[in-house]
């Protein structure tokens, strides 16, 4: 089962998109858009292409816990995927996601000018390896299907 991952942004979205078997993290673009509307149906385009069953998107929780303007953003999003897509979309909690994927490309020798090209689709693609792991090992006790 193809899942894609979004790390939803003002101006610049990131996708990744995972293996046919669900378990790896493949294809990985950035999507340049503005307004919901053009985010919401670039990404509907990609999960036609790819053959996505499954969205996951970035849920910017503040690190206290709470939700602020950015996860309404998120959430209304995941709304205007579900309606444009037909498909399940899943709330997934990023926090970090985007430090991390800017400290992996500085780690691999990226300037600042190129992290920024790149920085949201490694963000989505970490959002997916999260979300992947979290669905192949369930705890213990627990049916992976009770918790997806």
């Amino acid at each position: 089962m193809r899942v894609m991952a979004i790390d939803y942004g003002d101006a610049h979205t990131g996708v990744a998109v995972s293996d046919p078997t669900g378990l790896l993290a493949g294809f990985t673009t950035v999507i340049t858009a503005y307004r919901p509307e053009a985010v919401s149906a670039k990404i509907a385009e990609l999960a036609a292409e790819h053959g996505a069953e499954e969205l996951v998107l970035g849920h910017p929780i503040n690190m206290d816990g709470t939700l602020g303007p950015r996860a309404e953003k998120a959430e209304a999003l995941a709304e205007l995927l579900r309606e444009e897509t037909g498909l399940p979309v899943r709330l997934w909690d990023e926090r970090r996601t985007t430090v991390d994927a800017h400290q992996i490309l500085f780690n691999n020798g990226k300037n600042a000018k190129k992290r920024k090209k790149v920085v949201d689709a490694v963000a989505a693609a970490l959002i997916l390896e999260g979300y992947l792991t979290y669905k192949k090992s369930p705890p213990r006790g627990e049916a992976q299907e009770d918790r997806v």
